[in-house]
């Protein structure tokens, strides 16, 4: 089986850059399948380059002329950032017109140690963040993350987007397995923190 790097949903183009993530989400459609719509998103390794992204990426757009093209597999594509990069330069370059949206756990601050955002302004448009709980409790049942700031760490995360003036949305799972968040609070949090809110429902069979 090849690496599927590069999948379509919805009419949509999605880059999958890794496998790895820094949380265990309960509510991940990982947990209980291995792809998306046929597209087998378990990766045979993480070698992958960002050519090599942008080898299946110049054999998927033609078939899928997509405006909006996502970072979003079965990882946090944050873990592989120069890759990221890279990917996000060449689309921009080739597409100018297009939309970059970063699906992400919010992580990648703690993880890299300084702040990455302002290194992205002008390579990605809109971050989508998994803020997922109004207290750290919830978020920590949810999410299972594998530090323990975690949750502060998403919310610093989501600030320092809206401090760089790019598109933020806060994100959060509603509904899995009869768990209800009170979305009036997690909304506040988020419109506090400079961003938008949005309410996943969870998807009980996946796509």
């Amino acid at each position: 089986m090849s690496n599927v790097l590069v999948y379509t949903l919805d009419g949509k183009i999605y880059i999958n850059l890794t496998n790895r993530c820094t949380n265990e989400c309960i509510f991940c459609l990982r947990n209980d399948k291995s792809d998306v719509k046929g597209q087998e998103l378990w990766l045979d390794n993480e070698n992958s380059t960002a050519q090599d992204v942008i080898n299946q990426f110049e054999k998927i757009y033609p078939a899928t002329p997509s405006e909006e093209i996502i970072f979003c597999g079965y990882g946090e594509p944050m873990l592989k950032i120069d890759e990221l990069k890279e990917v996000a330069k060449y689309i921009k370059t080739k597409l100018p017109k297009s939309k970059i949206r970063v699906n992400t756990n919010g992580h990648a601050n703690f993880v890299y140690k300084r702040n990455v955002v302002p290194e992205l302004k002008g390579l990605v448009d809109e971050f989508s963040v998994s803020l997922n709980g109004a207290t750290k409790e919830e978020y920590n049942e949810l999410s299972q993350p594998k530090f323990d700031e975690a949750y502060e760490e998403v919310k610093k995360f989501i600030k320092a987007c809206a401090d760089e003036k790019i598109s933020v949305v806060a994100s959060v799972v509603e509904g899995y397995k009869g768990r209800h968040l009170d979305l009036k609070k997690c909304e506040q949090i988020a419109k506090d923190l400079g961003a938008k809110f949005r309410v996943r429902e969870w998807i009980v069979n996946g796509y």
